[in-house]
């Protein structure tokens, strides 16, 4: 899956953090590792949304993929779940909204019942938090490190059903 090339850029720092945080004893210095995680996942899931909607539109036509990738150059954390559904899927067509609601309805099911997690939730959270942290100062004292990394790997499923429900 090309769009999981982007996963790298976070991955490893992540990888790295879960060795350095836990030997934090500053809970305002913890925070501000709460709120990397986060900016680096949305950054991360913007990359990949930009890469399946350009992929999909580049396989269609070369003057579409064009089109696409200058409409979404400037994405900036707008891809909630409720961007997705109201505002990006529904210019592709009905066929591929109505996949990737049937998929992710599937998916959020199974992990509910498997997992008592919620994905759909899970990559809002991570969402709001980039947010909270980057715009608002938050300090994302009710998050926890743990919390926000998790959050992260579950949202990443919301990107491989997106991936999944834009394939012609």
């Amino acid at each position: 899956m090309p769009y999981r090339r982007h996963y790298y850029l976070a991955d490893p720092v992540i990888s790295h953090l879960n060795i350095v945080v836990p030997t934090i004893t500053d809970p305002f210095i913890s925070s501000r590792y709460t709120g990397l995680v986060a900016i680096i996942a949305v950054t991360v899931y913007e990359l990949c949304v930009k890469d399946i909607f350009y992929r999909f539109s580049q396989a269609k036509h070369n003057v579409f993929g064009a089109y696409v990738n200058k409409s979404f150059s400037r994405l900036n954390g707008r891809i909630t779940l409720k961007n997705i559904k109201d505002e990006y899927l529904p210019r592709f067509g009905d066929k591929y909204l109505k996949r990737f609601n049937k998929r992710l309805e599937s998916a959020e099911q199974n992990s509910l019942r498997n997992f008592g997690k919620s994905i759909c939730s899970s990559y809002g959270n991570i969402i709001q938090w980039r947010h909270d942290f980057a715009h608002e100062g938050n300090f994302l004292t009710t998050v926890t490190y743990n919390e926000a990394v998790e959050s992260y790997n579950l949202g990443k499923e919301v990107i491989r059903i997106l991936n999944e429900s834009m394939k012609r």
